[in-house]
């Protein structure tokens, strides 16, 4: 079972985005392999239906229909609400990116079982993407998930040493042609050498690779298995070592307050299909995870990602429900009013029924309205 950091997009613009965030962040942590620049399950390892817990980040969807998920990394549920990853997953968007959450044991090629939308990323303030060190972020979810969270690892320190064994989790591929990335796979390594902040292990006979980083790692602390890391790198092939962040390095100063915050409060939104009359000046005012944000010197409006401003009508199935030129927008991941037809604040309502259009190519535009936005937002961190 080889666990790889990351996975490659089936549409050519992220495509070629992956794959430089897999070129620029999956270097093993100080010497060592050369980095890995392929995304990769876990290498000689079996399915893994019963770990809810290890989960996949994914691109947040756009299209209600025929739209192709975008596999970023695996991760671990810590809490309700909370997931923990790699920090270098959030390479491509950046921590204010659109980003999803997928609970099931099977992601591609058809998805079984829900996804959630992440509300709020943050990455460890340490971290540092030449070397991994401290390379983890944390996700809160919009919706708090009834799922069993991993422990983590007391104040006593684990038993970690050379020679233990230990479990990991992932969705990435696993060098066999005849088994695709985007199933939940785990796979035993033993441990090679511990540092204070991380820990290397080698194959036993399971090894970690891209689309991997972020799951977490597992040992066994003598009653339960609790998380003793997250993957985050490991050398080129998958077939000799893997780096995995130590948790218990990240518990006090980096997990737990994150965990103890209070729930940020909530108000009043925009309704979502007066959206181009009204304007924002926060994310907070906008419905379903909108984005607050300004478009060529327009005045700042509600946008989901990837689409130019627009109105969100009445609810719908796919394109066809929204008329000729129709667009099914995705607000959220489920729900009755999750997919609603999208009009851009520039066209007219269509003279025949279904209530709502859009002009072509509006998804192209609205994506390529998102890069300058995150290249704002880079600027200002």
């Amino acid at each position: 079972m080889t666990v790889r950091l990351l996975a490659l997009s089936r549409r050519g613009v992220v495509g070629g985005w992956l794959l430089a965030l897999g070129a620029a962040g999956c270097t093993p942590t100080e010497e060592g392999p050369a980095p890995v620049t392929v995304t990769q399950r876990v290498v000689n390892g079996t399915d893994a239906p019963a770990d809810a817990a290890a989960v996949a980040l994914v691109a947040r969807r756009t299209r209600c229909s025929g739209e192709s998920l975008t596999l970023l990394c695996s991760g671990v549920l810590i809490a309700p609400d909370v997931v923990l990853t790699a920090a270098h997953c959030l390479n491509v968007f950046g921590p204010e990116g659109p980003y999803e959450v997928f609970f099931g044991a099977v992601l591609l090629p058809e998805p079984q079982g829900r996804f959630v939308r992440v509300a709020r990323a943050v990455r460890h303030p340490d971290y540092v993407p030449e070397t991994h060190a401290f390379d983890a972020a944390l996700l809160r979810l919009a919706t708090p998930v009834e799922v069993p969270p991993l422990p983590l690892p007391g104040s006593a320190s684990l038993a970690l040493a050379p020679g233990s064994t230990v479990r990991v989790l992932g969705f990435g591929d696993t060098k066999d042609p005849s088994a695709p990335s985007g199933r939940r796979r785990q796979g035993m390594l033993s441990v090679l050498e511990v540092a204070e902040n991380f820990f290397r292990a080698g194959p036993s006979p399971g090894m970690s690779c891209v689309g991997d980083s972020g799951g977490p790692v597992l040992v066994n602390d003598g009653t339960r298995e609790v998380l003793a890391g997250i993957t985050v790198s490991g050398d080129v092939a998958c077939r000799t070592v893997a780096v995995n962040v130590r948790v218990e390095a990240l518990r006090d100063t980096f997990l737990q307050p994150f965990l103890s915050e209070s729930p940020a409060p909530t108000g009043p939104t925009l309704a979502p299909e007066d959206l181009c009359q009204e304007t924002c000046e926060r994310d907070a005012d906008c419905p379903s995870g909108l984005t607050c944000d300004a478009v060529e010197g327009a005045p700042k409006r509600c946008l989901l990602p990837a689409l130019q401003q627009g109105d969100y009508g009445a609810p719908c199935a796919d394109d066809a429900s929204c008329g000729a030129g129709g667009l099914c927008a995705r607000l959220e991941p489920e729900g009755d009013e999750a997919c609603r037809c999208f009009r851009p604040c520039d066209s007219a309502p269509p003279s025949n029924a279904g209530g709502c259009a859009s002009a072509p190519g509006a998804a192209l535009f609205g994506l390529l309205a998102w890069v300058p936005r995150m290249t704002r937002l880079r600027r200002r961190r």
